[in-house]
């Protein structure tokens, strides 16, 4: 495959957990990956280990609380890539100070929403214009099924005393941004969906999940992965479609 036939890929928080294996197992599909984190000293580690497994890639500073390392990203990525094919939006953030909509701290939602939700989307825009360069665009949005307003209102779900404001909110609203931003982008052959990694055993729960990271990393690879006929819009985990 030749460099300019090789899909470029862009996974954000991958520089550990489910990131770093969705970052891994695109790589072993053949994409160039950039290896998205804020912390360099750790992005450059992991994509050294990443190198170490044959895998194309390279770091690229993001962090989506900082406007400008997003417009560095993104002119980083259209100097040195030319576009992007598939973008990972992985990244995000819990905090122990969120809770019930009646007694979470503020601040704690609002940082969550900060980095879940307008971080996301100010990448999203930022990275827009080298997306749409792509012949096949993929645009995946790493969600949770704390984002299900359906599946929150529903007193027998295994999850339902989990109620954070700030959590469970900024998932909302990331599926809100994929179900309107797949309608906006229907016209431009760029696919855009919800992954639920399910309850994986990762830092952001300190490993309590029951999934292993390569399980919960499955279904936003499958949705990197899409062929032209698969489905935009959607919210899905590994049994299938999920409800909003």
């Amino acid at each position: 495959m030749s460099n300019a036939d090789r899909r470029i890929s862009l996974v954000t928080g991958a520089n550990k957990g489910i990131g770093l294996e969705v970052a891994r197992q695109l790589g072993k599909a053949g994409h160039r990956i950039l290896l998205g984190a804020r912390d360099e000293a750790r992005g450059r580690e992991a994509a050294k280990t990443l190198q170490a497994e044959g895998i194309d890639v390279r770091f690229v500073a993001v962090d989506l609380t900082n406007a400008a390392s997003l417009t560095a990203a993104a002119a980083d990525i259209e100097a040195n890539e030319g576009r992007v094919d598939v973008l990972v939006n992985n990244a995000a953030i819990a905090l122990q100070n969120d809770g019930l909509p009646g007694t979470a701290d503020l601040d704690a939602v609002r940082q969550t929403f900060e980095t879940n939700f307008f971080g996301t989307v100010a990448l999203t825009q930022a990275l827009l214009p080298l997306l749409k360069k792509s012949a096949s665009g993929r645009i995946v949005n790493v969600s949770s099924g704390l984002g299900s307003i359906s599946l929150n209102n529903d007193p027998t779900w295994k999850f339902a005393a989990v109620k954070f404001l700030g959590y469970n909110g900024s998932k909302a609203a990331l599926n809100m941004f994929t179900v309107l931003l797949a309608a906006e982008l229907k016209d431009h052959g760029i696919k855009v969906n919800a992954a639920d990694p399910g309850y994986t055993a990762t830092d952001l729960n300190g490993h309590s999940g029951h999934q292993t990271i390569p399980e919960g990393a499955a279904e936003a690879i499958r949705l990197a992965l899409l062929p032209d006929d698969g489905p935009t819009g959607g919210f899905f985990n590994s049994d299938g479609a999920e409800p909003w």
